[in-house]
């Protein structure tokens, strides 16, 4: 099991900017709180998907401007 400090490592994706802005505002509408709303819902979904003990989808905002394609 991971202990606190291996959240603070740093890792590395590579998204668009056209995916990757729009997703702040979308987490922010589910997760208005907290310092890194697109980690906690990143977390989340790699939870869900290595099937981990009570692991859920991450909830998924309601349509807004961040649905539409560039």
């Amino acid at each position: 099991m991971a202990d606190e400090s291996d959240y603070y490592k740093p890792r590395q994706m590579r998204i668009p900017d056209g995916e990757w802005l729009p997703f702040e505002d979308a987490a922010k509408a589910v997760h208005p709180e907290g310092r890194g709303p697109r980690a906690a819902v990143v977390r989340e979904f790699i939870r869900w998907y290595m099937r981990r003990p009570g692991a859920k989808l991450p909830e998924r905002p309601p349509a807004g401007s961040w649905s539409k394609a560039d």
